[in-house]
């Protein structure tokens, strides 16, 4: 948390010296309470906000209309309650470490089980197309496909990214801005939400759910069901590079660094690019890559 503070002041200080001074007072009455706070975050009167913070959000996010999409960009230091039930509400949340907990075991389980499928030799590809010419395909493809479906995760880790969790939803839709909220507003708004960092198990099962299915209608199992392992560690990592990036501290010039410096600024200054999580490729390919700010050379 330090380190995004020290690279907000030091890194984006040209982008952000006219809101500096209007944001330092609202900056020392919650530094005491709140080290995660930094330069970039909105000074709010709660009372006169667009919505009642003393409320669910989520019935009140549709009737901001064309006053959504600015409101949610402009990120706030307090939780986020999106429900009345308490039930739904807690199931709308989840700790970071229930994503490996749950999810790496399936990979494992998955992993070994479609290993001995390869192993017996009797897997084929191109069978619903013909049986003369069919494929096999030896066990030695094993590794070679769980990395595909880890690449292949990194592609659709940016496509939902881009196109799904960033899409502006019409103004005069209520139910579209409710949708992308719950998708993903939620955490631009409030971006150190800690227990809104990850994909709660329970969505998280749906999703991956149809994943497996749309692999295995278009592959034969084994290869589906090792593309889809791959997949879900791809996801596992992902998962965990996000709550990094938030709330870790790599040291300066590492990977995880420039990830980090890449991530903040899409949160707060580049929200139209930056689209990456756990790797910058796509960016590049996409050329949604963050433009670099030049330094100013020091005498």
């Amino acid at each position: 948390r330090r380190w995004l503070e020290q690279y907000y002041v030091g890194e984006l200080r040209g982008e952000q010296q006219g809101s500096m001074e209007n944001e330092a007072v609202a900056l020392e009455e919650t530094q005491k309470t709140d080290p995660a706070m930094e330069p970039r975050f909105k000074v709010v009167d709660w009372d006169k906000d667009l919505v009642d913070w003393q409320k669910p959000l989520l019935w009140q996010v549709g009737h901001l209309g064309e006053k959504y999409d600015e409101w949610v960009h402009q990120p706030v230091t307090r939780p986020i309650r999106l429900f009345h039930s308490d039930l739904i509400e807690g199931l709308s949340k989840t700790v970071w470490y229930s994503v490996p907990i749950i999810w790496v075991p399936l990979v494992l389980y998955l992993s070994w089980s479609y290993y001995r499928t390869f192993a017996q030799g009797n897997v084929r590809l191109f069978t619903s197309f013909t049986t003369e010419y069919a494929l096999a395909v030896p066990k030695s493809m094993f590794p070679g496909l769980f990395m595909l479906g880890i690449f292949l995760w990194s592609l659709i880790e940016y496509l939902i990214h881009r196109f799904l969790f960033h899409m502006k939803p019409p103004s005069d839709s209520y139910y579209l801005i409710m949708l992308h909220f719950v998708m993903h507003g939620q955490h631009h708004k409030a971006p150190f939400d800690g227990s809104r960092l990850v994909f709660p198990p329970v969505p998280a099962s749906l999703v991956i759910g149809v994943f497996y299915l749309c692999l295995q209608l278009i592959l034969p199992e084994a290869v589906g069901g090792t593309v889809f392992a791959g997949g879900l560690l791809g996801y596992v990592l992902y998962d965990m590079t996000h709550y990094y990036l938030h709330f870790g501290s790599p040291h300066r010039g590492s990977y995880l660094y420039n990830l980090k410096a890449h991530h903040v600024k899409h949160h707060f200054a580049h929200q139209k690019s930056g689209f990456g999580i756990s790797t910058k490729l796509w960016d590049y390919c996409f050329h949604t890559l963050i433009p670099e700010k030049p330094h100013l050379k020091t005498k």
